[in-house]
């Protein structure tokens, strides 16, 4: 029995170390592809603003955190494939089960640490995921705003000064030295009416990139002054200097931090108690809007109620044209008559159209916390269901490497994402229950997993053609 159990560690301790491995570098791999594709979308709100190298990084890392829910369920399935793979490539499985041992024993330490993992991705989902999504969304913000660095070439016209348009004819090679300089100030927002120019300068930036200061030498400013009140009287002043100091404000170069708290009342940046409260209090604002415009409704159109809408003739009742209650007007009342009613119709549609878009777009906001708050679940299920489609299916196949297990891995994962990305995006546009739109790619590969494993563990023959073929033919064959 001591010996039994010995054997038994052992085989846990090669079946944890041969799927360790793989688990944490496909994560990485994972990752690391994720956040050059983040890369790639946002590279124009990123190159040329001068920033930091901490804000990068700091970019980046909450960036990296934001695709754990993406890059660990592929890392799981991936991993688990190659792992039993492996074992069945070399023949381990097949002396494995020769001792006794079946497949579901040799699962057991990864289907403890799955479970492990699966808890450990909930509480990451629910407790750091809001937190770094809040730091994120205000750091992509702020980049995002962040004007382009200054950057002043030659012959081109610069108008990133706020109230200034420059142009440098030539800069010289020390980078301070500029020379054929241009200067329109539209301070006055009146136009091209005050213009600098000289033949060269000196452009040197504070320390602490805040101004620009600019001396200019051997040149002149136009001033044409402008009388609003009389726009024939524009006068004209120019003058000559020497030297000029000029100093510009750069302020707005510099990256301004928001205010988190502008962002923590988004959905992604709420735990699940939040949202849960944040829920209620929208439905609660809902019904509330609803009652409150039934309730205007029929206090505005209560004279509806008092119009005589029925009159007797020798036939009996009939409703009344609604024309009727215009006789005994003249021709300009009734156009009046009727012009206000057009009026108040149009009117009617507007309030109706408004109040339908406004109640339209809260439960669209309403739904999107249902779905935030099932996505704090589904990512610790689909590890689960991903690990038990990946390890039974590698055991079939007895592949091992990064060939075969990755093709396989990627068609497994894309229909998991398409499935998971269309129950969400229904979900979102009201048309699915949240927790049919949510839960259905996991009902949709549950299924294949208990199959698998089930197929796995048996030793079916699953991806035997002549098997399907005659269990087909036997089916066939009760019909006729």
């Amino acid at each position: 029995m001591h010996k039994i159990k010995q054997a038994l560690k052992k085989l846990y301790l090669l079946v944890l170390r041969s799927y360790l491995g793989p688990l944490v570098l496909t994560f990485f791999i994972a990752l690391f592809i994720l956040v050059m594709q983040f890369l790639w979308k946002y590279i124009d709100d990123l190159v040329g603003k001068g920033l930091e190298w901490h804000v990068v990084a700091r970019l980046l890392f909450y960036a990296s955190t934001t695709f754990v829910p993406l890059a660990l369920p592929l890392a799981i399935l991936l991993s688990s494939l190659m792992t039993f793979g492996n074992l069945g490539e070399r023949y381990e499985l097949v002396a494995v089960k020769s001792a006794g041992i079946s497949l579901s024993t040799v699962m057991r330490p990864l289907i403890i640490l799955s479970i492990i993992i699966s808890i450990g991705a909930f509480f990451f989902s629910n407790n750091v995921l809001p937190y770094t999504n809040l730091k994120f969304k205000s750091i992509l913000h702020d980049v995002r705003q962040q004007k382009l660095a200054l950057n002043i070439r030659e012959g081109i016209f610069y108008n990133d000064i706020d109230g200034y348009v420059m142009r440098v004819g030539k800069k010289e090679s020390d980078g301070s030295t500029i020379r054929d300089v241009i200067i329109y100030d539209h301070t006055s927002r009146t136009g091209n009416n005050n213009v600098t120019k000289a033949e060269w300068g000196k452009m040197v930036q504070s320390d602490d990139g805040t101004f620009l200061d600019l001396t200019l030498y051997n040149g002149f400013n136009y001033d044409e002054k402008v009388d609003r009140r009389n726009d024939m009287k524009r006068p004209f002043q120019r003058t000559f200097f020497k030297e000029q100091y000029r100093r510009f404000d750069l302020s707005d170069f510099k990256m301004m931090r928001t205010d988190e708290s502008l962002f923590k009342n988004h959905y992604q940046m709420l735990n699940l108690d939040q949202l849960q409260q944040s829920t209620d209090s929208l439905n609660k604002e809902l019904d509330a809007r609803v009652e409150n415009f039934n309730r205007n409704t029929m206090l505005n159109y209560t004279f509806l109620s008092q119009i005589d809408t029925i009159i007797p003739l020798d036939s009996g009742i009939v409703v009344k044209d609604r024309l009727y209650a215009l006789e005994g007007l003249t021709k300009q009342e009734k156009l009046q008559v009727i012009e206000k009613a057009l009026t108040n119709s149009r009117n009617a549609r507007n309030n109706v159209e408004y109040e339908k878009n406004d109640q339209s777009q809260r439960k669209e906001l309403i739904r999107k916390h249902e779905v935030e708050w099932h996505l704090k679940f589904t990512l610790s299920f689909a590890c689960l269901v991903l690990f038990f489609i990946g390890a039974p299916f590698g055991a079939i196949i007895r592949k091992g490497g990064l060939g075969l297990p990755l093709v396989i891995s990627v068609v497994f994962f894309v229909i998991y994402h398409v499935i998971s990305m269309t129950g969400k995006k229904s979900v979102i546009a009201g048309e699915m229950d949240p927790v049919l739109g949510m839960w259905l790619s996991s009902i949709v590969l549950l299924p294949l997993g208990i199959l698998f494993t089930y197929k796995a563990t048996n030793d079916s023959p699953l991806f035997d053609v002549d098997v399907w073929f005659r269990n087909i033919s036997r089916f066939f064959e009760k019909f006729r």
